[in-house]
């Protein structure tokens, strides 16, 4: 990550060759199959989060830290490294040094719950059709080996991102805009505006351009911000206000797009892997590529 001067406002963004090719790509593990686990990674730590009751910006945190750890050549390598471990120590790590720390039990039950469900796109309203959550809970035995397994791995992690785990978020910066803007956040088209806003940044948590990697926390509050104004209907200024958030057109159009394409590529990330499970574990990762290995020698092989 490229440094950046000491700010509670920016980030320390990805350097252009960091995005060329990362340490998996390296390691022989095609650009989509990383795309893949890198959103279903994400996903999993939004889900995990939600059931450790923890607030969206500790999850959105975690999930910053965990998109970072994959750039870059130095980056992790989905060769060494599980994505579900890699999600589970970003949780731990970010809740630890927040006003709601998790236990390390905690998170390796509600991965153990989470890693039960036959698919890995199920959604959060199937967690209530689960009474037997307390069935999962993992062995003692199993626990400490899991345990010694999330320790090693935050090391990792902070080995890899040279100790940098500092996340600014866009959502107070957003409020701020739109208050600057001169959107009234009292009445039912501002807080429509405000909810629709806060969803694109939500969304773009997930999103495979790795916005929250490539770009500063006011340039996605400003680009959230105009789509959502387009969608609710809402005139902002006629003259190029967005520049005074220090977001130029050409940035502005980028992250409108990237936000507008997620939703297409979670369908169809839903749809190319099915019953199936993304794999998130080593072992998982090395079937999927023997599998892709296998299929092309037959699709190769003589008539």
């Amino acid at each position: 990550m490229a440094p950046t001067q000491t700010s509670q406002l920016s980030n320390p963004l990805a350097a252009p060759g960091q995005l060329a090719q990362s340490g998996s790509q390296l390691d022989g593990v095609p650009a989509d199959l990383e795309d893949s686990i890198r959103f279903a990674g994400a996903r999993l730590t939004q889900l995990a989060g939600v059931l450790l009751r923890l607030p969206q910006d500790i999850i959105a945190q975690a999930i910053v830290t965990f998109m970072r750890f994959w750039v870059g050549a130095e980056g992790g390598s989905l060769l060494e490294y599980g994505a579900k471990d890699v999600s589970a120590a970003c949780l731990y790590m970010v809740s630890k040094v927040s006003a709601f720390p998790k236990s390390p039990r905690s998170v390796i039950n509600v991965y153990a719950y989470l890693d039960s469900f036959p698919s890995t796109f199920v959604e959060p309203e199937k967690f209530q059709e689960r009474s037997d959550a307390e069935s999962y809970y993992v062995s003692e035995g199993t626990y400490h080996a899991l345990r010694t397994l999330l320790m090693r791995t935050e090391a990792h992690i902070l080995r890899v991102l040279g100790f940098e785990t500092h996340v600014a978020l866009p959502y107070t910066i957003c409020i701020n805009y739109l208050q600057t803007l001169g959107i009234k956040l009292d009445t039912a088209t501002g807080k429509d505006l405000a909810r629709r806003a806060f969803a694109h940044l939500n969304t773009a948590l997930l999103s495979p351009q790795l916005m929250y990697v490539t770009h500063q926390p006011a340039q996605i509050a400003t680009a959230a911000i105009y789509l959502s104004a387009r969608q609710v209907g809402v005139k902002l200024p006629g003259e190029e206000w967005w520049e005074v958030f220090d977001t130029d057109r050409e940035e502005l159009g980028f992250l409108v797009v990237a936000l507008m394409s997620i939703a297409g590529f979670a369908q169809e990330e839903k749809a190319k892997w099915g019953r199936r499970k993304v794999p998130l574990t080593l072992e998982d990762v090395e079937a999927e590529l023997e599998k892709r290995q296998m299929l092309e020698a037959t699709e190769s092989g003589p008539a």
